[in-house]
């Protein structure tokens, strides 16, 4: 079996290297869409997958005000009005999502405005989206962003690297920007997978940035097509289950990119749970990088809640 040998903090490490069967994981991928569940456990999906949501805004338009209102949005997806709509058909509430994300001129807006909320404040660093600094840069702006109150850093691996066959590079890269995080922030390492081009090097950037610490990894910036797809997202969730047989150690996943509708939510939380099990059934080791998702989630809660579909203009537009 091929190998790749890396120099870690505290020695060589080995990363096994082989061929994925291709037909066999996109065969098992689409398997997920097929799955038929029942109403109360599809509203339950529904509620969770807001639970796991980053809402994102990763623009070059991005203002102080649109990082407000995306924070509001976090905190009540719903106005009260709508809230009182499905409470009154025995509905909970609509829960806040996960995180906010935002670049890293806009952390300080951000962590005003989620303050107190619980809600986490994620920033993208490390020249997002195309990785192309120097490390000393790279590792100057992730402290910037946790300084300034980021407690999750989403980085993007140096692909050029990567493509290169340089593994060590990317390697030592991540613990650097791991180091930067110090104990308060989560490292999200986002593979950019539409750029590795199949599913073994796929595999193998997933494996070496668990490796190099990794708290998440993430598919994709959203800046590259292809970007999240259930195929994709399956080989990163075996790679993580046999680094968790092998190690102990529990790493989250992030798909995004791409998941736009409920419908597909729920088949990577049907995905989820069919192939790491209840446990990763949680915001804490799952999240949709999300921009346009929550708008069709809430649209379907209403229509489980009333029979009817609401406008989509009816709801906060992101």
């Amino acid at each position: 079996m091929p190998v790749v040998s890396l120099k870690g903090p505290k020695g060589r490490i080995v990363i096994p290297h082989f061929p994925i069967d291709m037909v066999a994981i996109n065969e098992r991928a689409q398997s997920f869409t097929k799955r038929s569940i029942k109403k109360e456990s599809k509203i339950k999906a529904l509620f969770l997958a807001i639970e796991m949501m980053d809402l994102t805004t990763l623009e070059g338009a991005d203002t102080p005000g649109k990082v407000r209102s995306l924070s509001a949005k976090a905190r009540n997806p719903l106005a009260p009005s709508y809230q009182d709509i499905i409470l009154k058909k025995g509905f909970p509430p609509i829960p806040s999502t996960a995180a906010v994300c935002v670049y890293p001129s806009m952390v300080k807006i951000a962590k005003e405005s989620l303050e107190g909320s619980g809600i986490h404040l994620a920033s993208v660093a490390t020249a997002f989206p195309s990785g192309q600094l120097a490390l000393s840069m790279k590792v100057k702006e992730v402290e910037r962003c946790v300084l300034e109150g980021a407690d999750e850093i989403d980085m993007v691996i140096n692909r050029g690297a990567f493509l290169s066959g340089d593994y060590q590079t990317v390697f030592n890269e991540i613990i650097a920007v791991k180091a930067a995080c110090k104990e308060t922030a989560h490292l999200k390492v986002i593979l950019e997978t539409g750029e590795l081009q199949t599913f073994d090097k796929i595999r193998l950037a997933s494996w070496l940035a668990m490796e190099a610490g990794a708290d998440f990894i993430k598919t994709s910036t959203g800046k590259v097509q292809p970007a999240a797809t259930l195929p994709v997202t399956l080989v990163m969730l075996q790679a993580i289950w046999d680094f968790y047989q092998e190690s102990g150690k529990i790493i989250g996943m992030k798909p995004a990119g791409g998941i736009k509708t409920a419908k597909q939510a729920i088949h990577y939380l049907i995905m989820i749970n069919e192939v790491m099990g209840e446990r990763w059934l949680t915001p804490d080791l799952f999240r949709f990088g999300a921009s346009t998702l929550l708008n069709d989630v809430l649209r379907q809660i209403f229509k489980e809640a009333t029979g009817q579909y609401f406008y989509q203009d009816l709801f906060s537009i992101d």
